[in-house]
């Protein structure tokens, strides 16, 4: 199936506004793989206006300021894309990233 530009275009500039987003995690700062694909995936949904895209992630993230780590996000109609997630700040049990998706 061909990759659709629209479909990338559109989770990039999303991925690109989503800016920081803070969310929630242990008092070790460090938030599940699954919760941080989710939350990308929601943003991204609720950004775009379109379906909630499929986002995994390899590992939980690191309440580490600098940290990234790269997603994979698969759109409704099967394109996918990388999508970087990297750490802000960290406070307290809060960890601050942002995430932008490969053009």
């Amino acid at each position: 199936m061909p990759k659709s530009f629209s479909s990338f275009a559109t989770w990039g500039l999303a991925a690109a506004a989503a800016g920081a987003l803070l969310v929630g995690c242990s008092s070790e700062a460090k938030m599940p793989k699954d919760k941080v694909a989710d939350t990308v995936a929601e943003k991204l949904a609720a950004q775009t206006g379109q379906p909630k895209p499929d986002v995994t992630c390899p590992e939980d993230l690191v309440g580490k300021v600098g940290t990234s780590m790269r997603c994979k996000l698969t759109a409704s109609d099967g394109s996918s894309l990388g999508v970087t997630v990297k750490v802000t700040s960290v406070d307290g049990d809060k960890i601050n990233y942002d995430i932008k998706a490969d053009q």
